[in-house]
């Protein structure tokens, strides 16, 4: 009774005129990014953080999970189009579906992923509705022990998802905690790390070294693969799925689905994973594997569906635990920090209309989609062929205008472009720089509950393994580094994400 009438007051929360309107914007703006390949979903977030801000936050929270799931459903128009993902999770999709519009049926691909997109998200949103609650009262419970050994588990599982060599993502961990130590000491007041800089008294700018590092960067990546692109589909049409379509995709829908739903929730990029681990079930699975590859249509909908209940599944941790599984989620926490909301599982009990507010969105904002992106499909095509060089100077305007007015400061935008650089950096180094994300929003909240927690002990760091929810968190951590580190897992690892790199 008590999870009926949340929903019930979750609607009402989305359903206001006002919170529909940016609900709308959110999967608007989300498909238009996942549709312009690379700019991505985190970089966008990034940048339209700023505006956010004078917000409700409830408002602002809607309108940026729509980005985050719109992406999702536009990122695969281009990966089936001209096989390119607007989004790194749509990476799979372009195997197949890329296959299906040059045979000449881009429409039913598109269709596909749209019906797998929206009963996968319709699905893991209920399960968010149903999970979260008995979470966020088991994690009440939870002390600063726990809670930093939760936070240990998160940017291990962040390094053992991440891209490329688990040295790598470790040294962006690193990164990302050193980052975070700059300001004022939590306890003492001391000023630390800040190079003398009074601009730098309260720590690095979140907004700033997000937008650089997603959003620009991203931008001068993208300009080095200018002249990559090439539309070849100039018309779509034959949107509806035939009867034996529907008999091949039903089975694939349900299982990446279930496979997205339960990847989605760990950190470091589940919805990634997931597109991938459901293309690796449903080819095992298949009568006639020799046909992945070749326009397979389980090769469509299940890696969409997967990805898009992994997108969603994903606000659990975050809602219930504030801990982000991706850097989605950890630009999400930094939103609900700025707004003056403490994520955790107090926003629950103290937020309802908030916390609930935000899980109803998710069901209209894929009703929305799948009302809107089938009919508008002529027009992402239209878009695909704006040369980028036109686009990028107004997105970089769009972003120095955005940071100068959280804060009405110019060394913000030396920030943003100090950390772009950085981040360009690092993409050319094959760092990811997610997992640097995740060290930066949790490592201040890492270094509060440590040292909580040794207070509360008086200095006695075996609280930590005295404590059977943290020292079983600890042995969680443990063990993942362990076999992520095993040479057979990590040439799997190196073989599940040779799509992206």
């Amino acid at each position: 009774m008590d999870l009926l009438n949340n929903l019930v007051l979750g609607f009402v929360t989305a359903a206001s005129p006002w919170n529909l309107f940016f609900c709308f914007i959110g999967v608007i703006l989300g498909t238009l990014i996942g549709v312009l390949p690379g700019i991505g979903a985190t970089a966008t977030i990034a940048m339209l953080l700023p505006i956010t801000f004078q917000l409700e936050p409830v408002s602002s929270l809607i309108m940026l999970a729509g980005i985050y799931y719109g992406a999702q459903y536009g990122g695969s128009t281009t990966a089936i189009l001209i096989n390119m993902p607007g989004e790194s999770s749509s990476a799979v999709t372009a195997i197949d579906g890329y296959q299906m519009a040059r045979k000449g049926r881009a429409g039913a691909a598109l269709a596909i992923a749209a019906i797998g997109s929206f009963f996968a998200g319709t699905v893991s949103t209920f399960l968010v509705a149903v999970f979260a609650p008995p979470l966020t009262i088991i994690a009440l419970k939870f002390g600063s022990a726990e809670y930093f050994s939760l936070m240990i588990v998160g940017l291990v599982s962040s390094i053992a998802l991440a891209h490329g060599s688990v040295v790598k993502a470790l040294g962006m961990v690193v990164l990302g905690l050193l980052l975070g130590l700059v300001g004022t000491d939590i306890y003492t007041g001391t000023p630390r790390f800040n190079l003398g800089i009074l601009e730098l008294s309260d720590g690095l700018n979140f907004v700033a070294v997000a937008v650089g590092v997603f959003g620009i960067a991203e931008i001068l990546r993208n300009l080095e693969n200018e002249y990559d692109r090439e539309v070849m589909i100039k018309k779509v049409t034959n949107l509806w799925p035939t009867r034996q379509d529907w008999k091949e995709m039903t089975a694939p829908i349900l299982r990446g689905t279930a496979i997205g739903s339960a990847l989605g929730i760990l950190p470091g990029g589940g919805a990634i994973l997931a597109s991938f681990a459901s293309y690796t079930v449903e080819k095992r699975m298949s009568k006639t594997p020799e046909e992945f590859g070749k326009g397979a249509i389980a090769g469509v909908a299940g890696p969409e569906s997967a990805n898009n209940a992994g997108a969603q599944t994903s606000f659990i941790p975050m809602l219930t635990l504030g801990i982000p599984a991706n850097p989605v989620m950890a630009l999400m926490i930094g939103a609900m920090i700025i707004q003056g909301i403490v994520p955790g599982p107090n926003v629950a009990t103290e937020q309802p209309a908030l916390f609930w507010g935000i899980i109803a969105s998710m069901w209209i904002g894929n009703l929305m989609l799948i009302l809107l992106n089938l009919p508008l499909i002529g027009l992402w095509v239209k878009l695909l062929t704006i040369p980028y060089y036109m686009l990028f100077p107004a997105i970089i305007a769009f972003c120095a205008i955005g940071v100068y007015s959280v804060n009405s400061n110019v060394f913000d935008l030396f920030a943003v472009a100090f950390f772009g650089l950085i981040g360009y950096v690092l993409a050319k180094l094959r760092c990811e720089p997610a997992p640097l994300l995740l060290g930066f929003v949790l490592g201040p909240l890492l270094e509060e509950h440590l040292r909580r927690a040794m207070i509360m002990s008086r200095g006695d760091p075996s609280t930590f393994v005295t404590r059977p929810i943290s020292l079983s968190l600890l042995l969680l951590a443990a063990a993942v580094l362990v076999v992520v580190l095993l040479p057979s897992i990590r040439k799997k690892r190196d073989e599940v994400f040779v799509e992206e790199v």
